[in-house]
Parts: structure tokens; C-alpha cells; sequence
């Protein structure tokens, strides 16, 4: 494993920069802010069709407090695209895992929006002694609903529809859309500004057949046609002694916000923190408010300091109580 040291200043911002790492022969692009004066680190996971630049408005800000990391993973952004790649749930984790340990970073506060707060939840559970804190942005993972949109992508012949609708939105149309949706919300009912951002970099990115391969398996893989298939509240009580943070906006249109409400109710000590009006990208719709909510729980609450016998300890104690099968109905 190698690591690139070319560093490329992103957005004329000195303080934000991009970095690649070669990970078993792929490589993992990731931008970083912070690096030089220390702190506690901060690891920053886009979702499904996203990639790393969702944060760029938060980097600058949180970077001032601690070292920031936020990657490209593997079949989006400016990361490896193979065909024949793992893009399971578990194997995002352990790419996080590996760039960690690559960097010298032992451990991290991880911060993981919509799939990547699936993400965090799964290398949360596979990596404890890593982890300071958990942060859960729109997360997936906390119940079946999901936005029919998500659903049909896990359908026969999905990946040549998304190609035909990259083709169909040229870039042009996709900013003036989302500077239309910043003049005045109520132009495109039911969508924030930073949900458009969204949409338009997701459309955006399925030009590259790479990124619509790796969206369609890693869609199928968390969906089917009923929706989430991967629930990670089963594993909660896991998190006991992990210090939780969870935002959500009540204008999501992609995941129900009261998977997150649910979760705040089922994860003791944890804080959750509602942004009135926004969609699904919280971070991008208010970047400053939520680039001082993180600062605030990093300065407030204690790191976790968990390993394998605290890991034991809790699957033991978990493994007495009640069990269930299946997904709801």
C-alpha cells in the first residue's frame, strides 16, 4: 500500500486538500482539512451516488477544530470504479478501516449521511476500538422505508436507465435547476437547495459507467423492492458507552425522519439535533450550523474507549435478550 503525496488545494481554499492512497491496488481518493495543527479526527461518509465534495462547505469550518478526512468511497467520486468490486456493507467499512490505519490514525469520530450512515453503524459494530463517537446524518439502516426512487434502482435494466438519464440532464440544466431551487424553494415543492445539489451531482456522476455499476450493486445489495433490507437496530445496544449524534431535516424526501426519531428513542444518552426545513443533505442545507453542532458534541461529550473484551462483553449480554426474525411487515 502507497501513498500519493501530491497535494491539490480544492476550491482555492488552502486549508481543504485533496489526497490519494493506493489500497490493495485501488485507489482511494479523499479530501482533508485540518491535518496540520491536530485534534481529534473526524471521518466524514457521503452516500449512495455522492462522493466526498458534499461536505466541501462543512470541511473548511470543522477543519479548524479537528483532522478531517473525507473519502471517496470505492465506485464513487475520484476513487477506484472496478466492475468486479465488493461493494458490501461491510467492505466499505473495512476500506475506511484500511485508510485509517494507512494515514497512522487509530482512531475516529465517524460521521456517515444517508448509506453512509449504514456505513458508520456497520464499522462501528466490526471495529469498535476505532471509534470515539458516531454521527448519523439521514441515516439508512434504521428502518424499511426508503424513497421509490432508491426501490426501482433495484430493478432488471436499471443501470441502462440511469445512463439514459445522465444523458438526458446535461450539467447546464442540473445547476440551473438547483440555482432556481436557491432563488425560491416553492419552485420545486417538496426539495431544499441542498437536495437539488444532490440530485444533480448524483445525475452527474452516472455518466461514468463505473459509478452506475457501482451504484446498481451497492443499491441491491442494501434494497429491494419493499425497501431497506439492511437494518442496523438490532445492534444498538452495541453502542452502549459510544457517545451518538443524530440530525435529521423534516423535509426529507428520501428516508422517513421518523426512522431517526425512533433510533433517538432506542439508543440511551444519545442527542438528537432536527434542522426545521431541511431535506435529506442537513449538512449542505445549513453547513455552519451543522459544522458547529459536530464541533460542540466533539468539545462535550467523553471518546469511547472500547476494545475486544468491552466487544464481548456486550454480544454476551445482548445474546440473552429477546431475539427477532425477519423484517417487519
Amino acid at each position: 500500500m502507497t501513498v500519493t503525496h501530491t497535494v491539490v488545494a480544492v476550491d482555492r481554499r488552502p486549508a481543504v486538500t485533496r489526497r490519494e492512497v493506493a489500497l490493495h491496488g485501488q485507489t482511494t481518493s479523499f479530501l482533508e482539512a485540518g491535518a496540520e495543527h491536530g485534534g481529534p479526527v473526524v471521518v466524514l461518509l457521503h452516500g449512495l451516488a455522492s462522493s466526498a465534495d458534499t461536505w466541501s462547505a462543512v470541511l473548511p469550518e470543522l477543519g479548524r477544530h479537528a483532522h478531517v478526512i473525507a473519502p471517496d468511497l470505492l465506485g464513487h467520486g475520484r476513487s477506484a470504479k472496478p466492475d468486479s468490486g465488493d461493494y458490501a456493507l461491510g467492505a466499505y467499512a473495512a476500506q475506511v478501516r484500511d485508510l485509517l490505519l494507512v494515514l497512522g490514525l487509530d482512531r475516529a469520530t465517524v460521521v456517515g449521511h444517508s448509506f453512509g450512515g449504514g456505513v458508520v453503524m456497520q464499522y462501528a459494530y466490526q471495529f469498535p476500538e476505532m471509534v470515539e463517537r458516531v454521527v448519523l446524518v439521514s441515516s439508512g439502516g434504521l428502518g424499511p422505508g426508503v424513497t421509490p426512487a432508491l426501490r426501482a434502482a433495484t430493478l432488471p435494466g436499471a443501470a441502462t436507465a440511469l445512463r439514459v438519464a445522465a444523458a438526458l440532464t446535461p450539467h447546464w440544466m442540473a445547476r440551473a435547476t438547483y440555482r432556481l431551487a436557491r432563488l425560491g424553494p416553492a419552485l420545486i415543492p417538496g426539495m431544499s437547495g441542498g437536495d437539488v445539489d444532490g440530485l444533480a451531482a448524483a445525475f452527474g456522476s452516472f455518466a461514468d459507467r463505473g459509478a452506475r455499476v457501482a451504484f446498481v450493486q451497492t443499491v441491491r445489495g442494501a434494497l429491494d423492492g419493499a425497501g431497506q433490507r439492511l437494518e442496523g437496530t438490532g445492534r444498538f445496544y452495541l453502542l452502549g458507552g459510544v457517545p451518538v449524534l443524530l440530525v435529521v431535516g423534516t423535509a426529507d424526501p428520501v428516508i422517513p425522519v421518523g426512522h431517526t426519531r425512533a433510533a433517538h428513542a432506542l439508543i440511551p444518552g444519545s442527542r438528537l439535533e432536527v434542522f426545521d426545513g431541511a431535506g435529506h443533505f442537513p449538512h449542505a442545507d445549513d453547513p455552519g450550523r451543522f459544522a458547529a453542532l459536530v464541533t460542540d458534541f466533539l468539545r462535550t461529550s467523553d471518546p469511547a474507549h472500547a476494545g475486544r473484551e468491552w466487544l464481548r462483553r456486550r454480544l454476551q449480554a445482548g445474546s440473552s435478550g429477546p431475539t427477532t426474525s425477519g423484517r417487519a411487515g
